[in-house]
């Protein structure tokens, strides 16, 4: 039997250097996924779709008596613009202000009086007003307790709401009723003028001061009492493209198009007057 001589013998390389020869291929191979991945997040972070166009959400601090009619508003925008996403946060004006001085990320500001506005002149551009609207008493559904004006809400025997002074409802009710020399002492006074349309329809409350256009949706949940003209107060809406916004020019396009013929339209069905 002939044996093989160990001249004749192929080397060997020495496992360890195996195995740092094969590292190099495998971070290789481990790169490649991880390259894509950051691709796509990069895509994303872009704003662009699947198909390169752009994609922008637009975030408009609303008044709360705005709510309705911006959701007509914002589908017939998204319609007209493809891309751009209407996305409304809505509450009492004087909570948007506070929104807003304390930086809370959003593109475009509407609120229920200029005063607020006027407060607002560091963080926002040259507001436009789009709308106006005027002040109604609601009671229960049947007005039980036979409203006739503001004069009866100075009753001790009625339950009625106000919203608070800090409020722009609030602060043009508290006007109309010093104009006519009536004093009420409210039963409690609400954040924004839906919360005293919602207690006077829960029946937590007999009477409130609310916008017609509140008053208007909801129907024939409550009864309501008109304030003649000439002692009533008339509300301005202002709109302002915000300084802080990322998305100035999709954001100064939306509050243009709030003053087009479309969008006032669905102010003008939703009881709201002209500018």
């Amino acid at each position: 039997m002939s044996r093989t001589s160990p001249t004749s013998r192929t080397p060997r390389a020495p496992r360890a250097l195996m195995r740092r020869a094969a590292l190099p291929a495998l971070a290789a191979t481990l790169l490649v996924p991880l390259v894509a991945a950051c691709g796509s997040d990069d895509k994303k972070d872009s704003g662009a779709s699947g198909d390169g166009k752009k994609n922008t959400t637009l975030t408009v601090l609303a008044a709360a008596s705005l709510t309705d009619v911006f959701k007509q508003a914002g589908a017939a925008y998204e319609k007209e613009h493809p891309g751009v996403t209407v996305k409304f946060s809505y509450a009492g004006s004087q909570e948007l202000a506070s929104q807003v001085r304390q930086g809370v990320p959003a593109d475009a500001l509407v609120t229920a009086d200029t005063k607020t506005m006027d407060g607002l002149k560091s963080d926002t551009e040259t507001p436009s007003v789009i709308a106006k609207n005027r002040l109604t008493i609601v009671t229960g559904k049947g007005n039980p307790k036979h409203v006739k004006g503001l004069s009866d809400l100075s009753k001790s025997d009625l339950k009625v709401v106000l919203a608070a002074p800090q409020v722009p409802v609030g602060r043009y009710s508290q006007k109309v009723l010093d104009k006519q020399h009536i004093t009420v002492k409210p039963a409690s006074q609400e954040p924004n003028v839906r919360a005293v349309l919602t207690k006077v329809e829960l029946g937590e409350a007999d009477a409130g001061i609310v916008y017609a256009t509140d008053a208007a949706v909801a129907g024939d949940k409550v009864a309501t009492v008109d304030v003649p003209d000439e002692q009533n107060a008339i509300a301005s809406y202002p709109a302002a493209v915000l300084k802080g916004s990322k998305h100035s020019s999709d954001a100064a396009a939306f509050v243009k198009w709030l003053n087009t013929d479309e969008s006032q339209k669905l102010l003008r069905a939703a009881g709201f007057q002209k500018p």
